[in-house]
């Protein structure tokens, strides 16, 4: 493939701004995903100037889809880790404070 031009790599900077505030994200955690060192623009414009060589705007979407629901499944994952790593709730504390009374009153 041929190289980005200007525009498209305006495009592309502008759309992946917006989309890493929608999903939350910064540069930082996207060139993480993209496995480079600097989370500069222009080290994560290169990367994807990189995935335009190998395959066009639809390997770099490609990529960005794949990053996506990388962070989606994280997102859910972390979500359950925090339902389930809570030992206690409320209502068990209240269980077992009923069960000492009983207890000490026999």
């Amino acid at each position: 493939m041929d190289k980005l031009s200007q525009q498209e790599e305006k495009e592309l900077i502008s759309f992946i701004k917006d989309w890493l505030k929608s999903h939350g994200f910064n540069q930082k955690d996207l060139a993480c995903e993209l496995n480079i060192k600097s989370s500069r623009t222009s080290e994560i414009i290169q990367k994807f100037k990189e995935l335009y060589k190998k395959g066009g705007m639809f390997n770099i979407a490609k990529k960005l889809i794949k990053i996506e629901q990388n962070w989606l499944n994280n997102i859910k994952n972390d979500y359950r880790e925090t339902i389930v790593s809570a030992p206690y709730n409320q209502l068990d504390i209240d269980s077992l404070v009923n069960q000492i009374n009983q207890d000490t009153n026999v």
